[in-house]
């Protein structure tokens, strides 16, 4: 496989890939109830409100279009400060430095590392079916479950709220994303998302339930996915892990290299 060379036209593609995903999920939302969603342009990027707290509610994507004016960066914190929100900014190392200026003047912290991690997709892979473990990609009828069995995926780490299963269902029902559920002897015991955008495959919100890891079901997701990745036509798979996670040793072990690594940048909600 040849692997691509990281550079700004590429990370512009994978950032905004990774930003039309939230985006979508915040006109999903919006449908539902406008008072908790709301979207921005700012800055070659976007600024995304899902409600209070939400994973979801921060900025992707900017400063890969050049310089970042003042003025679009006090656009970018009144956005947040208007919701007594912290402006919380995921940031590609590939963006312009005057971003990078912004944040020292004005008392940024960072956060939160990511790695940024991709492979090529290519047709006719050799994936093997994993014995075992079944996977079908979930039905309208079958969201629900999908939400309640990746959240309860993510509980050792996050307590399974109201506010994590509305996220998940809203990424769930956005548009051009896919939800897969993995079966072990007829029961649900894992699911995952394949985000298809242009030619760029996102792969997302992955979860098995804690009694059912190691066993392979990870790797059947990720087999599912990059096929139907091909199959959809895309040529490059993208999934964000954190630094010497589990996730990233598994989506290692599928041919995943990591191309940057994102530092989120937060700044306090005025009081």
């Amino acid at each position: 496989m040849q692997y691509p060379l990281l550079n700004l036209q590429l990370a512009r593609r994978i950032e905004l890939a990774e930003a039309e995903a939230a985006v979508c999920c915040a006109e999903a939302l919006k449908s539902q109830d406008s008072a908790k969603a709301e979207i921005r342009e700012v800055a070659g990027g976007f600024a995304v409100y899902c409600g209070a707290n939400s994973p979801v509610t921060q900025a992707v994507g900017l400063g890969l279009n050049g310089p970042v004016t003042q003025d679009e960066f006090d656009r970018l914190e009144e956005f947040y400060f208007s919701r007594q929100e912290p402006v919380r900014v995921e940031t590609c190392p590939m963006a312009d430095r005057s971003l990078f200026g912004f944040y020292g003047e004005r008392g940024y912290r960072v956060t939160e590392f990511s790695n940024v991690m991709a492979r090529p997709v290519e047709a006719h892979e050799p994936w093997q079916s994993t014995r075992g473990v079944e996977i079908s990609q979930a039905g309208r009828d079958e969201l629900k479950l999908w939400t309640l069995t990746v959240s309860q995926c993510f509980a050792e780490n996050y307590p399974v709220t109201e506010e994590l299963l509305n996220v998940m269902h809203m990424f769930a029902v956005s548009k051009n994303t896919e939800c897969y559920l993995a079966r072990m002897e007829g029961r649900v015991v894992g699911g995952a998302t394949l985000s298809l955008r242009g030619k760029t495959a996102g792969f997302f919100g992955a979860g098995t339930l804690l009694e059912y890891r190691n066993r392979g079901v990870q790797t059947a997701l990720l087999h599912t996915r990059l096929n139907r990745a091909a199959e959809a036509g895309c040529d490059l798979a993208v999934s964000l892990a954190m630094p010497g996670s589990h996730s990233q040793r598994n989506i290692t072990r599928m041919g995943f290299q990591t191309l940057y690594t994102r530092v989120k940048f937060e700044r306090e909600a005025r009081k």
